[in-house]
């Protein structure tokens, strides 16, 4: 049975646990590299889905002629 796809947030969730769990200093260097790389692997599904998610989000404006144009959104549109 294939494994379901897991969520945005099932995986940062992962991705806590872990760092919670690396701060541990009782974890032996064998889990520890274990923890280390699911978590490095983790961040950067996080990363990409971010990224895409970015892409997607446009910003309705009116150009000088008055008309409606989709643009990507800034950094200062968020400020």
């Amino acid at each position: 049975m294939a494994e379901k796809k897991k969520t945005f947030e099932e995986n940062l969730s992962r991705l806590e646990e872990i760092v919670a769990s690396l701060e541990d200093e009782s974890l032996t260097l064998e889990k520890s590299l274990k923890l280390y790389e699911e978590g490095v692997k983790l961040a950067s599904k996080c990363s990409l889905e971010l990224d895409a998610a970015e892409r997607k989000i446009k910003l309705l404006q009116r150009n000088s002629e008055g008309e409606i144009v989709e643009t990507p959104i800034t950094e200062d549109d968020l400020a």
